[in-house]
């Protein structure tokens, strides 16, 4: 994998997922494009926004990211692997899938939870949509 999107939440379950590209990478002992992403709703609700200014939201979302990308970024660079940060908006699996065609990359790498069973079709999931939308091999780490 030369140019692989990492998609984080800054859960336990995502760090295993940047543990295994770390792996990846150093194991291919050459230099790797990672695009780590983290996504935030985006909030387009009228209502909420004649209330709570753009620039609010705007700095909310980022703050929430800059959150769900920390411990990630603290791995990587502790691993001294070179990486690219993103805040994505919208929707989780579209705009993960949606960025990793944008951005030619050659795989996707997640988390995920693990519910399965009932809880996992009743509550649907991020890997799943992912998996529905994706144009790459994605690659689920539990």
């Amino acid at each position: 994998m030369n140019k692989v999107l990492l998609a984080v939440d800054g859960s336990e379950c995502s760090d295993r997922a940047v543990s295994w590209v770390i792996g990846v990478v150093q194991a291919m002992n050459k230099p790797a494009e990672v695009h780590v992403v983290t996504v935030q709703p985006a909030i387009r609700d009228g209502l909420i926004r004649s209330f709570v200014s753009s620039d609010s939201i705007e700095t909310y979302q980022r703050e929430e990211g800059d959150k769900g990308l920390a411990s990630a970024r603290k791995l990587l660079e502790a691993a001294g692997i070179a990486y690219s940060p993103h805040i994505l908006l919208g929707p989780i699996g579209p705009a993960i899938g949606d960025f990793a065609a944008q951005n030619g990359c050659d795989g996707i790498v997640m988390g995920t939870r693990g519910l399965g069973g009932v809880s996992g079709l009743v509550l649907g999931s991020v890997a799943t949509q992912v998996l529905q939308v994706a144009t790459v091999p994605v690659t689920l780490i539990k």
